[in-house]
């Protein structure tokens, strides 16, 4: 190790970020406020959109991509050859029988591994169960560069924190949880964040307690999601208010409000599989947290079979039934439609013979559509059997339940799945 590159003062990496999507444009145009960066995709068409000042993530706004002057944009790995601090940021997926899917960082370690030389680091920020950057990765690395780990090339892992569509909490104010490969690396690493991470940062002891961090994050959400998802269901049958109930439990200083609803995207509907999996590998079967998975990715038959109930209390004809749902989306406020539970609520009034409508305002914006899907724009002028509110957008909000309710037939009903209006102003609600 050259003592010089990681001696403190004048830390300047010449930074690359491997992937340049939620999580890797924003802390690459952060990164560049500091240092010389270069932004790596796969994708050209992303690239020539960044070049063109167009984030159709809608994380960053054209003025924002304008004013950061020190990044390059690539799909060309050889645009990467003077870089020294490699950032991955990759998708993790699930498979379709919910286990990991590490191809997308496999050959992002494929890429690094062919770049990397003396004394480089590479940061995985993509969230993995513990163990996958020295088991997986670091293999990987040094078998493409012919270089020792923690001899000639050292590693870190800094688990992403980004929530999309959220405009208040941004990278850098979210703080930031950083771990090396041995001391004096991991303190540089986290040097090197805290140049922009104006939230501050964390050195976890080691890498797999940071990739453990993460990965429990979203897993203790979701099991809290799962258990309010279970109580809005005891509820319903008691024809209990649940948000009522959560209003009055809130009362308390030290009670956890979480909502029920929908829980899909790239975070909380997927990451608990990942801590499965190992538990399950290493021999421990994790009953909760696999209880509450079945739970949340049981919820869009659930909300569909509520409705169809509902509409046949109303004397309501379900076959050829004429249902809107307003929000296709995973969580509000973003384009993003990875894993979104609501086309399970599509799939399943389409099985009881509805005929189901879409309207998202975030996919107008970026042009994305989904063949299995009819999406159509707000009109008012079409009448609706039921309207499900499936997403909180703040369109929704602005548009006001009276205009919503214009798009709905006399005789029908307005779910609104995640209580944006009073109860009073809809007719069913989680």
């Amino acid at each position: 190790m050259e003592s010089n590159f990681f001696s403190d003062p004048g830390i300047n990496p010449k930074i690359a970020v491997i992937g340049l999507g939620y999580v890797g444009l924003p802390l690459a145009v952060e990164f560049s406020k500091k240092f010389n960066v270069i932004g790596y995709d796969i994708q050209t068409q992303r690239i020539v959109e960044l070049q063109n000042y167009l984030d159709k993530t809608l994380e960053l706004s054209e003025t924002q991509l304008k004013k950061a002057k020190n990044i390059i944009y690539t799909s060309q790995t050889s645009d990467l050859r003077s870089c020294d601090f490699f950032i991955v940021t990759v998708p993790t997926p699930i498979d379709k029988n919910k286990r990991p899917n590490l191809k997308h960082l496999i050959e992002a370690s494929e890429l690094v591994g062919d770049l990397i030389k003396n004394d480089s680091i590479v940061v995985y920020e993509s969230t993995v169960y513990p163990g996958v950057t020295e088991e997986i990765c670091v293999p990987i690395l040094e078998k493409r560069s012919g270089l020792k780990y923690n001899e000639n090339f050292f590693c870190g892992y800094s688990p992403e924190r980004i929530n999309p569509g959220d405009k208040e909490h941004d990278v850098t104010k979210i703080k930031k949880v950083t771990s090396g490969s041995n001391d004096e690396v991991a303190t540089y690493i986290d040097k090197v964040y805290r140049e922009v991470i104006t939230a501050g940062t964390f050195k976890a002891k080691n890498i797999k307690v940071a990739e453990a961090a993460k990965v429990i994050e979203n897993t203790q959400r979701d099991l809290n999601i799962a258990l309010i998802n279970e109580l809005s269901m005891i509820f319903s049958i008691m024809d209990i208010d649940t948000k009522a109930v959560l209003d009055a439990a809130s009362t308390k200083w030290n009670f956890q409000r979480f909502s029920p609803g929908l829980v899909g995207g790239h975070c909380i509907g997927v990451d608990p599989y990942y801590l499965t999996f190992k538990a399950q590998e290493i021999g421990h079967h994790p009953e909760v947290i696999l209880s509450g998975r079945k739970i949340n990715d049981s919820m869009g038959s659930y909300v569909a079979s509520q409705l169809v109930k509902s509409l046949i209390k109303k004397d309501i004809t379900i076959n050829n039934s004429l249902i809107l749902i307003m929000g296709f989306t995973f969580k509000e406020n973003c384009p993003d439609t990875r894993n979104t539970k609501v086309l399970d609520v599509i799939d399943e009034l389409k099985s009881y013979g509805c005929k189901v409508d879409v309207y998202d305002p975030y996919l107008e914006k970026v042009k994305e559509k989904d063949q299995d899907v009819n999406f159509v724009k707000y009109s008012g002028e079409r009448k609706y059997d039921a309207i499900i509110i499936a997403v909180a957008h703040k369109e929704f909000i602005d548009l006001g339940i009276k205009r919503i309710k214009l798009q709905a037939k006399e005789n029908s009903i307005v779910f609104d799945l995640k209580s944006v209006f009073e109860a009073s102003q809809t007719d069913l609600r989680l």
